[in-house]
């Protein structure tokens, strides 16, 4: 067992090693109740206003300049989309893969751009990168467990922050990310892509203009079947079956590590950040407390023993994520929201939206609507007329031009919305607050399942200001 104390991936031996390290808090348990209750009441009471414009900040009149810490599949992913823009200037890249690296300096090669600055000689090059490079802004697309660290050092050296999701995995680098925030007057906004999906947009619009009545009880989640990508070294699983590709062998690298040292949803975001927008969260709204439960885990060494044989070492392995994690949250408004991870078995691709109101609701999963007074009374409607009607005027301006773009062009939409408020020298439409409020479900869910599903005080990071703040999110086609 010693061998799992440190990294590595799955489409190798058990032994072969990853520079990318596993968070060692993985293999320790969680702060106690008492603990985190201190920390929350802290985090409540000091914490001082964050400026919606800090003098630190300034407006650019000239081109935005980006560096990119991360250049695997997803960094190269967002970089595409920055080369699309006469508006940024790519100026550093960084990665410790060299072969990744040079894959997207390439790629600004092919579009005759100039070299940037790369820095890759070890894995401390990300911190040369943000100390030393003329920047005005980062995204930061590494594993999950990078992401806080660099996006406090990006912060101290003055620079807007765009991080992957989630921003962090536990409350107190939460906590250490609003610190700093704070402290320096600059913003961090996590690149939560749904936020911008076609059809949420104009659930959000719907929302907004009260055809839902008044919201009562949200379901969202991530379940994807990523059994494929959890085991890989990029050409074939256990030496046979379908190959998967360059994705699923760069996440095989760290991902896979968190379903064995950990149990709760650890990826929450892409659903609990659409449906905060839509509750207000951090803006006249708040969380107030998160209860999860977890199944058993049985799907990834089912997979393990069809793809391989009872024989092979991993099928030995004690995987700590249940294969279903649900987790219930009450807001301070009286609503509810069913957040649920489910990545273990085989199931098609959903996000499992609902929205319900009043007055009826939405469900993602059977593209339906039901509206009382407006659809034929006990019966769902088709979905996609009202979403075309009420199509978000952020996708009425700009679908042309997200045409291309990943995840069916809304990573478009949260590059332009970080590169635009860059450029203006304003607040980021996804704050600090946000990112680490949906960014908190991870350590939040594996309390509460270490306590039995007892509900976890959620922490609130804005220290009282949400009852004030006002929800700007998407109010037009700007950004």
């Amino acid at each position: 067992r010693d061998r799992l104390g440190g990294p590595f991936y799955f489409g190798a031996p058990i032994g072969c090693r990853t520079r990318y390290p596993v968070n060692k808090s993985f293999h320790m348990s969680p702060p106690d109740r008492r603990t985190f209750l201190k920390n929350s009441a802290v985090v409540a009471a000091g914490l001082s206003a964050f400026p919606a414009a800090a003098s630190s900040i300034k407006a650019l009149s000239d081109k935005v300049r980006v560096g990119i810490i991360g250049t695997g599949m997803r960094g190269r992913s967002l970089l595409d989309i920055l080369l699309r823009r006469d508006d940024v200037e790519i100026t550093a890249l960084c990665d410790i893969d060299e072969d990744a690296l040079a894959q997207a300096n390439e790629m600004l090669s092919e579009e005759g751009k100039a070299d940037p600055g790369l820095y890759s000689e070890s894995e401390d090059a990300w911190r040369e990168m943000l100390e030393k490079t003329e920047m005005d802004a980062v995204i930061i697309a590494t594993p999950w467990t990078l992401h806080a660290p660099m996006a406090k050092l990006a912060m101290e050296n003055s620079l807007y922050v765009g991080v992957e999701v989630p921003v962090a995995l536990t409350v107190e680098d939460c906590m250490e990310l609003v610190a700093v925030s704070e402290r320096t007057g600059m913003p961090c906004m996590m690149l939560e892509n749904v936020c911008y999906r076609r059809d949420v947009m104009a659930i959000m619009n719907m929302a907004r203009k009260n055809m839902f009545g008044e919201l009562v009880h949200m379901e969202c989640g991530y379940q994807h079947d990523l059994r494929e990508v959890k085991f890989n070294d990029g050409k074939q699983p256990y030496g046979g079956g379908v190959e998967f590709g360059e994705q699923g062998y760069s996440e095989a690298r760290w991902r896979t590590n968190h379903a064995l040292h950990r149990n709760g949803d650890f990826y929450p975001t892409h659903g609990i950040g659409p449906v905060s927008m839509m509750l207000d969260i951090n803006r006249g709204n708040r969380f107030l407390s998160v209860s999860s439960f977890a199944t058993k885990s049985r799907g990834l060494r089912e997979y393990i023993v069809a793809q391989a044989s009872e024989d092979h070492p991993h099928a030995s392995l004690e995987w700590k994520l249940g294969d279903v994690v649900t987790s219930m949250l009450q807001t301070s408004k009286g609503e509810t929201v069913m957040i649920q991870h489910d990545t273990s078995l085989p199931r098609p691709y959903s996000l499992g939206f609902r929205v319900q109101g009043t007055k009826g609701l939405w469900m993602a999963v059977n593209k339906s609507l039901h509206i009382e007074g407006v659809t034929e009374a006990h019966r769902w409607a088709d979905a996609q007329p009202f979403l075309d009607e009420h199509d978000h005027p952020l996708w009425k301006r700009y679908a042309e031009d997200s045409k291309g773009a990943g995840h069916g062009g809304m990573d478009f939409f949260v590059i332009h919305a970080f590169v635009e408020s860059v450029k203006a020298g304003t607040q980021t439409p996804i704050d600090v607050y946000d990112s680490v409020t949906w960014s908190a479900i991870v350590e939040l869910s594996e309390q509460s399942i270490q306590q039995g599903g007892s509900p976890i005080p959620f922490p609130d990071f804005t220290g009282g200001q949400w009852v004030n703040r006002k929800n700007t999110f998407a109010l037009d086609d700007t950004y």
